[in-house]
């Protein structure tokens, strides 16, 4: 049945900031369309999660076009309200072990930046006409591992969200003239089940508010950046790290 709600495609759903992204959008009656290269998860039974859920591997550039043309068959009204790219990988070594530039070989920087970088570039432009026919918005999460050296956050992954930042700068300039608005947001230490051990480190001695941040918090602002209050925001990228970055 055609559904006209406003919708939402995000990837990354089935835990932490993802998950209360999901929860967020839903609460204010949008329509959600998630992306991940696992089937639909049981233990996240939001409404219609599992018919509104497309199975696909970032890292898998081959299959992007396939996959954008499914998520295309899914907008059955042919717009596209909010584009979050919330999907991202970061691997350690051993024992949770940091992985830096002497431990990350070709094949590993391969794959994270397929996932967290170039996948988000051909799934935004893979859908720009869906976007602008709903004069739509991008949301692309970075990190404060993008702008300074986190002791959990390996190489690969903190290069990777760097570049994103900066993607996120050139998507805002060539979409803006489409009627799509394109920024991003750089979580800190958020209080989700992928925390390293000694986060509370970081907590006592780098962060000024002394908390942990809550995943609701940052869908709170990922749907502020999607919808009109945030009309003249652009090529933005916002800090939610209780202070972390000063």
């Amino acid at each position: 049945m055609p559904d006209d709600r406003k919708t939402l495609l995000l990837t990354g759903a089935s835990r932490g900031i993802g998950h209360a992204t999901v929860k967020r959008f839903a609460m204010a009656g949008w329509r959600v369309l998630t992306v991940s290269r696992h089937a639909f998860p049981d233990q996240c039974p939001w409404e219609g999660g599992e018919r509104n859920h497309v199975q696909l591997d970032l890292s898998d550039m081959d299959a992007l076009p396939d996959g954008i043309r499914t998520i295309r068959d899914r907008l059955n009204n042919g717009k596209l309200e909010a584009l979050v790219n919330n999907a991202a990988i970061s691997p350690k070594g051993e024992g949770g072990s940091r992985l830096g530039v002497l431990e990350t070989d070709a094949k590993l920087w391969r794959h994270v930046f397929r996932v967290n970088l170039f996948s988000t570039a051909l799934l935004a432009a893979g859908l720009i006409g869906e976007l602008r026919a709903a004069s739509g918005s991008v949301v692309n999460v970075t990190s404060i591992a993008g702008s300074r050296v986190h002791p959990f956050a390996g190489v690969a992954y903190a290069t990777s969200k760097a570049a994103l930042a900066a993607l996120t700068r050139e998507m805002a300039h060539d979409f803006g003239p489409l009627g799509v608005r394109v920024n991003a947001i750089a979580p800190g230490e958020i209080d989700t089940s992928i925390l390293s051990p000694g986060t509370e480190g970081i907590v006592e001695h780098d962060i000024p508010m002394r908390r942990l941040g809550k995943p609701a918090e940052v869908a709170e602002t990922i749907f502020f950046l999607c919808t009109a209050p945030s009309s003249y925001i652009n090529g933005a990228e916002i800090h939610i790290n209780g202070g972390q970055h000063v």
